[in-house]
């Protein structure tokens, strides 16, 4: 999706509500500690799920400061000040907050606890309806083809995820959240009726029907998913998944960060293995908070600092390029920007770049896109249930990120950066990565299959050794 706005569901809305009475106001708070909190280390299982922890455990990864939730005296704190809790980050220490009053952030200020106030979302005038007539979109008519595959089988072969899926390895044990802008009639469509689904959340709006928002986490969810054989299979198909709603396509604002933060950071408590995102933001409503590429260092957006948090918890993070290689922007979008997190543009069934991917590479230095996939004319399943096709590095992400899945299930002793450097040193331009393709225009190293071999080396940087079988 990689907004600088999504656009496409002008025809999912139909009329619009009627105008807010009043102004409404979100705010991002930065806290200065958390000395005030209940919890401890020595009991992570109070905020972290038993597989989450584990997750950790695997990768000799210690439960820290930056684990524990937000204090709750500071959240009260800022409540007493006539603002509403909606969402906090404790990898960042921040908590959202709402307001009518745009002068809320002047009180805030005044608290010892609190370092930093910034304004990330005023009320739009009004707010298009959603389509309560969905399902009758719904007609789940299918073609069958002699391939096993189906219409997903150009792009899981070219990337050799059928080496994976004959030896096995099809996500099964494995957890991957999806962060999207909503999953239109994905509980009407029969693809995703042997779907494993773990559970939905909306952080844009906990009250909504996910299944009513935007279709564009459909057609993401799609890629990896299906598991009709014929018709199509996705390229983890036997994966657990959770479903996340963080983008508001109402508007385009920096509460958006706040919410893919939200939703990350419960992706990480619950225990999920794996996380795709085809978002991005660059551009807002309001020009002033736009990004420069100077900022596109991992360290600037909250969700690139988000999404470096989450490989430090042990997550594999793969997310979209940006869909600007042929704008003016050109450059990637955070968090494609993040460190330890695998960014994937776009190609087409032959190999060839997508000219609207967007290049790399970051501001300081670093190599993007990691990976290429196919973005151009990808088999996605659209709002009728039946195959569709679609373009855009929002479909090359999911595609990379469920072989990357089968992959960590074929190697589970892999840390997230070792797994992401096996993925680097297989690609056919390993040597010599550049700022379109990366490190992998092809998967060279899983066409003779997926086993690793293992063997300790003398290395301060790295204790493993890794080289495809042949």
């Amino acid at each position: 999706m990689n907004c600088v706005k999504l656009g496409v569901l002008a025809g999912l809305l139909l009329g619009s509500l009627a105008l807010p009475a009043q102004k409404s106001y979100k705010f991002r708070v930065q806290l200065t500690d958390k000395q005030s909190t209940t919890y401890s280390l020595d009991k992570p299982e109070e905020f972290l799920s038993e597989r989450a922890v584990q997750r950790r455990v695997r990768q000799g990864i210690a439960v820290d400061s930056t684990d524990l939730p937000v204090c709750r005296e500071y959240i009260e704190k800022l409540e007493a000040c006539g603002a509403r809790f909606l969402s906090a980050s404790k990898w960042n220490n921040t908590v959202l907050m709402q307001a009518e009053d745009e002068n809320m952030a002047g009180r805030f200020r005044q608290l010892s606890f609190v370092k930093e106030v910034k304004k990330v979302w005023t009320s739009p005038d009004s707010i298009p309806a959603r389509d309560k007539d969905r399902k009758k979109q719904v007609r789940n008519k299918w073609n069958r083809t002699d391939d096993f595959y189906g219409a997903g089988a150009e792009q899981i072969r070219m990337h050799h995820g059928d080496s994976l899926h004959l030896a096995g390895f099809k996500g099964k044990g494995m957890q991957i959240a999806v962060i999207d802008a909503g999953f239109f009639n994905v509980d009407e469509i029969r693809f995703f009726r042997k779907m494993n689904l773990l559970g939905v959340r909306d952080f844009v709006n906990p009250a909504s029907d996910i299944y009513e928002e935007h279709s564009h986490g459909l057609s993401v969810l799609s890629c990896m998913a299906t598991n009709e054989p014929h018709v199509m299979v996705g390229t983890a198909p036997e994966a657990a998944y959770w479903l996340l709603r963080s983008e508001d396509n109402d508007t385009e604002q920096p509460v958006e960060e706040d919410n893919w933060a939200a939703a990350i950071e419960f992706a990480d408590s619950v225990g999920v293995d794996v996380v795709n995102t085809s978002l991005g933001y660059y551009a807002f409503d309001d020009s002033t908070f736009n990004y420069r590429y100077r900022d596109l260092d991992g360290r600037t957006s909250l969700m690139a600092l988000s999404a470096a948090h989450a490989a430090d918890k042990g997550m594999l993070v793969v997310c979209s390029a940006g869909n600007s290689g042929a704008g003016t922007w050109k450059k990637i979008t955070p968090p494609a920007d993040a460190e330890n997190v695998i960014t994937v543009g776009a190609i087409d069934r032959k190999g060839m770049n997508a000219t609207f991917s967007s290049l790399g590479y970051t501001a300081d230095g670093r190599v993007k896109p990691d990976v290429m996939a196919v973005g151009l004319r990808s088999s996605v399943v659209g709002t009728d249930g039946g195959v569709s096709f679609a373009n855009g590095t929002s479909f090359a992400s999911p595609i990379f990120c469920g072989l990357a899945t089968c992959l960590w299930q074929a190697c589970p002793w892999l840390s997230v950066r070792q797994l992401i450097e096996v993925i680097h040193q297989s690609g056919d331009r390993a040597q010599y990565p550049d700022n379109i393709f990366g490190y992998v225009g092809c998967l060279e190293g899983l066409s003779s299959g997926p086993e690793i071999e293992r063997q300790e080396i003398n290395s301060p940087c790295n204790s493993w050794h890794y080289r495809w079988l042949n």
